[in-house]
């Protein structure tokens, strides 16, 4: 009997083995907070993004734990067990073969012995961030709260903190929304690495610590070695996506988050939506019935469904979005790297306006570093973010899109590629040439990307055109005292400005009655 290659392709993603939607096979769901929300996608496309993400805008997170004991980078746990990559020769060299020291012994070493989290968000807070995030669990399998599920916690061992409490209580006290962030999901094929051995040279064939089976549960019960990862579900076992929910449910029920970051897409089927209508109930319950809690999912038809916020990771979609979405990115590394470039003050706010006049958050990492405080470059690019945002943060704070995101050479060239992800490294450097819009009541503002001279000039504001603008009644500089000179015609706005700008690397107009 022939099979048409559609109905294979429909069966496997019922199945989830192509990773994309589809109904998970029948299991027994974990106990979920009643409520309004049902774990399927009908029930959940119910659920509307909470006003008070939309006018955010901008949050910080501390991407950290105790792969930032290191100070190597990104994914120091997984890597310093490929064999040849950088990170697996300075573990060899700093402290010694990974079949006989591992990462169970690389997570003593995290001290953190100046975090401070009440000094970090007042910082945080005066940089115009609205919302905090403290990541949770990283892909290492390690709780940074005083875990329910797993020994392998920040209470237990490490800096003997309760991270993720600590963050949270903060973060509340300075008036901030509250986020974490969840990788577990993937970490059984991650973390797998770790049961390998090297090829070559003196130890080749000599296993690595993850094959202790007194430690299985930390480097998981797998023998499969994913030395290429492919992010979906095919080969986890249904133990440990039971677990994943049991330990997510207990940070959820612990911390209460007002956003529950996912990296990569809803999880698990039916699993990963129970969680989101646990989150959503669970908050629903404590707020009179309204659902102020949300969900970020990589997956774009995820978000699409209703169900979740779209999230681009280090990258800009290539258009004002219909729904509100977020891009999350690092001013370096995600996990504290020594002596890496950060991005700067200019390059964050380029960003920031960018994303925020498609429709979009910004959540940026600092990354902090073993001692738990930020570096002193760090401190030199959030001064200059937090310079800025007192200025002009009344230009991305509560604002909508406009009729476009922006004018200017950027803007108007080919658009990027819908998927968006990871496209920051190929985005172009804005000028003052280049503006983008924000609106919020009967204002327009138009963020002018650079220093501009004695005159902006923005061709969008031209009288009628395809941008329907009308008259112009009045026009001010975000942070300048007086009036300016300004003229509208059907070229565009121009206006004079002052000899000492009010703000570096962008200035903000504030255009009423177009």
């Amino acid at each position: 009997m022939r099979i048409s290659r559609r109905r294979v392709l429909q069966s496997l993603a019922a199945a989830g083995v192509l990773g994309i939607p589809g109904r998970a096979p029948a299991r027994d769901l974990p106990r979920i907070a009643p409520g309004p929300f049902k774990p399927s996608r009908e029930s959940l496309a119910a659920w509307q993004v909470p006003d008070w993400f939309r006018n955010a805008k901008f949050g910080i997170w501390a991407h950290w734990g105790p792969q930032s004991s290191v100070e190597a980078g990104d994914w120091y746990a997984r890597n310093m067990y490929m064999e040849g990559s950088p990170q697996y020769k300075h573990h060899l060299e700093t402290y010694g073969h990974p079949s006989k020291v591992g990462f169970k012994d690389v997570i003593p070493k995290w001290k953190a012995e100046r975090f401070d989290p009440s000094a970090l968000m007042a910082l945080y807070k005066k940089a115009g961030a609205r919302y905090f995030m403290s990541m949770a669990v990283h892909h290492d399998n390690f709780d940074l709260w005083n875990s329910a599920h797993t020994r392998w916690n920040a209470v237990a061992m490490g800096p003997r903190r309760d991270v993720v409490g600590e963050f949270a209580a903060a973060a509340r006290h300075e008036g901030l929304r509250f986020a974490v962030s969840d990788h577990l999901w993937i970490s059984y094929k991650w973390f797998s690495t770790s049961h390998g051995h090297d090829n070559a040279g003196p130890m080749a064939g000599v296993p690595y610590d993850g094959v202790q089976r007194e430690n299985a549960d930390l480097y998981h019960d797998i023998t499969e070695v994913h030395t290429k990862l492919d992010w979906n579900d095919t080969g986890i076992t249904e133990a440990w996506k039971q677990m994943w929910f049991r330990r997510i449910q207990d940070l959820v029920d612990k911390y209460d988050p007002d956003l529950l970051y996912c990296d990569g897409p809803i999880p698990f089927g039916d699993l990963g939506l129970g969680m989101l209508a646990h989150l959503y109930n669970q908050r629903a319950a404590k707020r009179g019935g309204v659902t102020d809690a949300l969900y970020t999912s990589k997956r774009r038809e995820d978000s699409e469904q209703g169900t979740c916020v779209f999230d681009v990771e280090r990258g800009v979609v290539d258009a004002i979005w219909p729904r509100p979405w977020q891009t999350d990115t690092c001013i370096g590394d995600w996990h504290y790297k020594r002596g890496i470039t950060y991005k700067s003050a200019k390059t964050v706010v380029d960003l920031l306006a960018d994303i925020v006049s498609r429709n979009g958050n910004l959540m940026l990492n600092f990354p902090l570093p073993n001692s738990g405080m930020l570096d002193d470059d760090e401190l030199k690019v959030l001064s200059g973010i937090t310079d800025w945002m007192a200025v002009n943060s009344e230009a991305i704070h509560d604002t909508r899109p406009w009729r476009i995101f922006g004018d200017g050479p950027v803007a108007t060239a080919p658009k990027a590629p819908a998927s968006s992800s990871f496209n920051e490294k190929s985005r172009k450097d804005l000028g003052p040439d280049d503006v983008r819009f924000t609106a919020k009541g009967d204002a327009l503002y138009a963020i002018v990307m650079g220093l501009p001279g004695r005159e902006a000039v923005i061709p969008a504001l031209a009288m009628g055109g395809p941008n329907r603008v009308g008259t112009i009644r009045n026009v001010e500089l975000l942070g300048a005292p007086g009036k300016l000179e300004w003229h509208q015609d059907a070229v565009g706005l121009r206006v004079t400005m002052p000899a000492k700008p009010p703000s570096d690397f962008a200035v903000a107009l504030k255009v009423i009655g177009a």
